[in-house]
């Protein structure tokens, strides 16, 4: 009984510390399934901005297992006002792992890592309202392998 109370409080905490993350304006991920990222697969993230006079960061949020087969990822990104009109697309590489000793980045632990990238920094939204942001993975292999989520996360930029 004292195990189950354990592990309930420890959830109320976590979930207490999350909720308390002001700066954090929408995040989440979407898994693969079968953790597998197929070239037409679209990543779509949907949030809304409530004010233009901030700065923001938009992060991605990937998390791959250690038998990934490349030390890197390119994605492409589209970012879409709510008229569904292309504001941004560029073209990223995040490195995942060391190339030359196959050292995972990130934080994990066993055989899962997650490594948080910036993909836009300070920067400003034209006008409130709805954004739309998509995501395709841009590598040779499709599908493409041991990518178990791959999330955003959208944050005022700190002063």
């Amino acid at each position: 009984m004292k195990i189950k109370l354990f592990y309930a409080l420890a959830v109320f905490i976590c979930l207490f510390i999350m909720a308390c993350d002001s700066t954090r304006v929408y995040e989440t991920n979407l898994d693969f399934k079968n953790n597998l990222w197929y070239e037409d697969s679209v990543c779509v993230y949907n949030f809304e901005i409530n004010d233009t006079s901030s700065k923001y960061n938009v992060l991605y949020i990937v998390r791959n297992s250690l038998n990934y087969p490349f030390y890197n990822l390119y994605v492409t990104y589209y970012l879409f006002d709510g008229n569904k009109k292309l504001i941004s697309t560029d073209l990223h590489e995040m490195q995942l792992m060391d190339a030359k000793t196959g050292a995972p980045f990130g934080s994990g632990f066993g055989q899962i890592y997650t490594n948080r990238v910036f993909a836009l920094q300070n920067i400003t939204f034209p006008k409130t309202g709805k954004y739309s942001l998509k995501v395709k993975q841009y590598m040779r292999k499709d599908p493409l392998d041991e990518i178990l989520s791959f999330g955003i996360r959208v944050e005022k930029a700190k002063k």
